[in-house]
This record gives structure tokens, sequence and C-alpha cells, in this order.
């Protein structure tokens, strides 16, 4: 149980904050009609 508390868990929490900055930051090399939200009609 130490081991996943000093090891995975940090580790987890590390991937997951590098995933969620690629998603944002990949909106700035869409093109700009790519980044804009989706049209309702």
């Amino acid at each position: 149980m130490q081991f996943l508390r000093s090891t995975l868990l940090p580790a987890a929490i590390m991937v997951l904050f590098g995933l969620a900055l690629f998603a944002v930051s990949a909106r700035i090399w869409l093109p700009s009609d790519m980044a804009a939200p989706a049209p309702l009609a």
C-alpha cells in the first residue's frame, strides 16, 4: 500500500495532468473553425 501511495499515485496524477495540458494546448494548433464550439443547427 505504501508503494501505491508513494510512487503510483503521484505518477498517475502527473500523467493525468500531462494529458489535460496536451488537450488544452492542442487547441492552439487547430484551425480556428475547428477550435470553435460546434454549431447547434
